[in-house]
C-alpha cells in the first residue's frame, strides 16, 4: 500500500479525514530528512503558500501519535521531525550547528551497560549527543 493509501487507513479507522495539508506536511518530512517545523511549513507553503505554521504543528502531533514521525531536540530551539524508520544517534555541535549521524549500535555498549547496572532500557533511535565537531576542534588546535 503506497504511503498516501497507508495514511488515509489510519486516519479513517481513527474516524479521522485524510487532508492534503497533512499529506504534504509528510510528504515535507521525508522530503527535507530532518526538520524543524518552520523548515516544514517553508517546504510545504511552496505547494500551497495559504498553510500556516499552527496547521504544520497540528499536523506533525498527528503524525508523530500515528507513529509516522518522531521528533529529536538536537539543541537548543524547536524539535526536530524525521520520519519513524529514520533511525540514528544524531550528533550535534553546540559550536556551529553542524548535524552528524552514527549508526544506533554505536552505542550497543552503553546500553548494555545501562541494562545490566540500572535495568534501563535505552531508546538510541531517539537521541541526540551535544559536544563539538571535528572541524571546530580542528580551529581551536591550530
Amino acid at each position: 500500500m503506497s504511503d498516501q493509501g497507508s495514511l488515509r487507513s489510519t486516519l479513517h479507522q481513527r474516524g479521522m479525514r485524510m487532508t492534503p495539508q497533512r499529506q504534504l506536511v509528510l510528504d515535507a518530512v521525508r522530503e527535507l530528512g530532518h526538520a524543524t517545523p518552520e523548515q516544514v511549513c517553508r517546504e510545504v507553503q511552496g505547494t500551497a503558500s495559504t498553510v500556516n505554521i499552527t496547521t504544520v504543528y497540528r499536523a506533525l502531533d498527528l503524525l508523530e501519535e500515528l507513529g509516522l514521525v518522531r521528533h529529536t531536540h538536537l539543541g537548543h530551539g524547536a524539535p526536530t521531525y524525521s520520519v519513524e524508520e529514520h533511525e540514528h544517534v544524531h550528533l550535534a555541535c553546540h559550536r556551529c550547528g553542524e548535524i552528524d549521524e552514527v549508526p544506533t549500535e554505536t552505542l550497543d555498549a552503553l546500553a548494555e551497560q545501562l541494562r545490566r547496572e540500572r535495568g534501563f532500557e535505552l531508546d538510541a533511535t531517539h537521541l541526540a549527543l551535544s559536544g563539538v565537531c571535528r572541524n571546530c576542534r580542528a580551529t581551536e588546535v591550530g
